[in-house]
């Protein structure tokens, strides 16, 4: 589990005056405690997804289905695994390099607690990424086509990590990942004879690379002023020098620094973490539908809810269909899909279609008694029907439909119940989840801890620059958590980092600093790239 591949910066075998030392192995129970968690954590999702199929009667998968299941989750495993070596060292660099903790342990703690912000994670962030994918390909994720598109995203992003961290250089796992799905939406639109816009909801791509640009420079300008402001509130020398040999911070400075990374590897978790939760969801509902389509753990005591809220959107639909003849439930479904790929919603025929598939999903609930009770052959239709209007229902403002409050009221009242019935995360992903980024977490976290803590400014991290950079990077990763915006932890705490090195006139290395401006550059282009070449030649093994 050691780095042995760190290239000290100040020459070989050698650390800089002050620096940590990060040369101690792992002791065998160490490992032997590692692997024990890992195959336990294995263990328990196969035993949990045969459980959950047993339940609701799914047929047993075939042998070479259930194969490539397991080689999905465990891709989707890995890339959070990836993801936790990757991202989290950026957490304890500052610990570590302050001495606040030695770095087996900071590794251990931030580990622990990227467990914890997962479990307790809203699950908000997890679809934010999915509904950037095409629409055929999540309602079909189960074909050939869905798990080309599985496969080529979650390998594309795998690569750029492991590439980026090979070089020692802070990326962004969640960078890596949009650039990937955006790759499998381009050459999904290409490969159909479009002209390559349709198969990406470019307003949801927008938003999330608003949320993207803006945490480098919202870490940067933060923690460059928060430093300033401390310099000016708290005047004691010590807290913005270098280190002195191993000594540890005062005692508050210390507690302030053990607290901050806390939360930075607990948002980190929350936020990251659903990421893969939500292209883990993809993957089970594709091979288990009647386990995993429907949210099956609804109370019966929302139905009634559920009916009259169909029954209210519906009739919002209806007048706005001009007179246009609802279809039949098969067409509904065919009308509104053809329609969200070209994000001409504002029509008609769209808005009949979407009355008539308020009503089936109204009639069904009631039929059926509940969303739990759903018989399997009826999960896939009664799925797609819910997805599609809830998808097409967040993109009417954009279409040019203009609401009244009363509408968007109605419908947004709506939306919660159709996502509450088909966005859900069972508690074994989440476990398993948790598992390996928190595993990951003690798994390759030199090369970057290195990079942070001598490679960006020209002198050591002094206390009050890694208490402005974590605390800004907390404060941040929180905030998106809350609002469902997937941001980049690598981002926002390197670049807080540097504000605290420029603002405390300790200079830049600008080779450093350039070489993280162009893999940040580059990322959405390599992603894409390396993505889109994998799905094209995965569509053709599928």
């Amino acid at each position: 589990m050691s780095d042995f591949a760190v290239i000290p910066q100040h020459g070989v075998g050698s650390r800089p005056a002050g620096g940590p030392r990060l040369e101690h192995g792992i002791h065998l129970g160490g490992v032997v405690a590692f692997l024990a968690v890992l195959v336990a954590g294995l263990g328990y999702a196969v035993v949990s997804l045969i459980a959950d199929m047993n339940a609701v009667g799914e047929a047993p998968l075939a042998y070479g289905a259930f194969a490539l299941l397991g080689l999905a989750l465990l891709i989707a495993l890995a890339f959070e695994f990836v993801n936790g070596f990757h991202d989290t060292a950026n957490a304890v660099a500052t610990v570590i390099y302050t001495h606040s903790m030695p770095p087996l342990v900071a590794v251990v703690w931030s580990g622990f607690f990227n467990f914890l912000g997962v479990m307790l994670s809203s699950g908000a962030v997890a679809y934010a990424i999915v509904t950037l994918l095409p629409v055929e390909l999540i309602l079909h994720v189960g074909s050939g086509a869905g798990y080309a598109m599985i496969f080529a995203l979650l390998l594309a992003a795998i690569i750029w990590n492991l590439g980026t961290w090979a070089f020692g250089l802070p990326n962004s796992s969640s960078h890596a990942l949009i650039g990937s799905v955006l790759g499998v939406g381009l050459a999904n639109q290409l490969m159909g004879g479009g002209d390559g816009t349709a198969g990406v909801d470019w307003n949801q791509a927008f938003n999330v690379f608003k949320a993207l640009l803006f945490s480098p420079l919202c870490g940067f300008a933060l923690a460059a002023l928060l430093l300033l402001a401390l310099k000016f509130a708290v005047r004691r020398k010590d807290l913005y020098e270098a280190p002195k040999g191993e000594t540890p911070p005062p005692v508050w400075i210390r507690g302030l620094l053990i607290l901050t990374c806390t939360l930075v590897s607990f948002f980190h978790g929350g936020n990251d973490g659903q990421k893969g939760m939500g292209l883990i969801m993809l993957i089970l509902i594709g091979a288990a539908p009647t386990a995993y389509a429907l949210n099956r753990t609804m109370s019966d005591d929302t139905t009634p809810a559920f009916i009259q809220s169909s029954a209210a959107a519906s009739q919002v639909f209806s007048a706005r269909a001009a007179g246009a003849p609802q279809p039949e439930a098969a067409q509904a479904r065919r009308t509104v899909t053809d329609a969200l790929k070209s994000k001409d919603l504002n029509q008609p025929p769209v808005y009949a279609a979407l009355s008539a598939l308020a009503t089936d999903i109204a009639t069904s609930v009631k039929n059926y008694g509940a969303i739990r009770t759903v018989p399997a052959a009826q999960t896939e239709n009664l799925r797609s029907a819910m997805y599609l209007t809830a998808d097409a229902v967040r993109l009417l403002p954009n279409a040019g439909a203009g609401l009244s409050e009363a509408e968007t009221t109605t419908l947004k009242s709506y939306t919660g119940l159709l996502n509450n019935g088909t966005r859900y995360i069972p508690g074994w992903v989440k476990v398993c989840v948790a598992l390996a980024l928190g595993l990951g977490t003690m798994v390759g976290w030199k090369r970057i801890v290195v990079t942070v803590g001598e490679k960006i400014g020209k002198t050591h991290l002094t206390y009050a620059q890694g208490a402005s950079a974590e605390m800004v990077a907390a404060g941040t990763i929180g905030l998106a958590e809350l609002y469902g915006l997937p941001v980049s932890t690598t981002h926002i705490l390197s670049s807080g980092v540097a504000g605290t090195m420029a603002a405390n006139g300790s200079g830049l290395q600008m080779a450093t600093v350039r070489n993280m401006a162009l893999a940040w550059i580059l990322t959405l282009p390599a992603a894409i790239t390396l993505a889109a070449t994998l799905f094209f030649l995965l569509r053709h093994v599928f």
